[in-house]
């Protein structure tokens, strides 16, 4: 059965979050039903990560098999058809050998986290960014991220249903940059992984938050990582208030 590679765009907001929910909207649901209208029966979508739910993805990575020999930018306008009205967009589409896989064959993940601060409301961004009223720190943000960068045993800054069989992960890039805009500013997260574990990214930024307004030093993030203790962890960033950029680095696709 030819195998496609598929980079998926969606918003967040409507779903439970990538994986199928028995009767609940999911973004791997709505891509596998499209999937059924092509060619009829169960189909399954493998990703290379999973969102939570209201977490919106840029650059999410998935395949799927498929009976039909399909000429693949066809097949992305045809599921980009089947796909409407739920906000997913199949952005580009390959077709690979048959043991490539979506997860085991990605070398590295990237994520981007956004924050605005200002005290206005917003309106262009309401949804797709934390929106915060205070300013942050940004340098004692970033020698607090020079602190997770490594190797290390990451259990304060994993989720406790985390399903990892190990805690111990490589953090390759962690860098936190300001963005001036007319009315505040932009804070822009910037993380590079093989893998990671669940919520980790999540953890890790609702941490330096807390380095940026003040309430925590970066030695505080130094202790809480050697800590080796969830209950050391600082506030976990909400999921629905900023934009999750979920980009894949994989041998062969796309």
């Amino acid at each position: 059965m030819p195998r496609y590679a598929l980079k998926v765009e969606y918003h967040g907001g409507p779903f439970v979050g990538w994986q199928r929910q028995a009767k609940l909207p999911s973004v791997q649901g709505n891509i596998e039903r499209a999937l059924a209208m092509l060619e009829p029966g169960d189909h399954t979508v493998a990703a290379a990560g999973r969102t939570d739910a209201g977490v919106h993805a840029v650059g999410q990575v998935a395949h799927c098999d498929l009976v039909k020999d399909w000429d693949p930018f066809r097949l992305s306008e045809a599921l980009n058809f089947h796909l409407k009205p739920s906000p997913i967009s199949i952005v580009s589409c390959a077709q690979v050998h048959e043991n490539w896989h979506a997860r085991f064959s990605a070398v590295g993940r990237h994520y981007e986290f956004r924050i605005v601060c200002r005290r206005a409301p917003l309106t262009h961004e309401n949804g797709l960014v934390w929106h915060l009223k205070h300013d942050l720190d940004v340098g004692a943000m970033q020698i607090a991220a020079n602190c997770l960068l490594g190797k290390h045993d990451f259990t304060t800054f994993r989720s406790s249903i985390c399903q990892a069989s190990s805690p111990i992960k490589t953090l390759d890039e962690f860098n936190v940059r300001k963005i001036t805009m007319a009315h505040g500013i932009e804070i822009r997260f910037i993380l590079r992984a093989r893998s990671f574990l669940h919520n980790q990214v999540r953890s890790f930024v609702g941490t330096l938050e807390r380095v940026g307004a003040g309430a925590w030093s970066p030695q505080n993030v130094l202790d809480a990582l050697s800590a080796k203790d969830r209950t050391a962890c600082g506030p976990v960033s909400p999921p629905g208030r900023f934009v999750f950029n979920f980009g894949f680095i994989s041998r062969g696709a796309l």
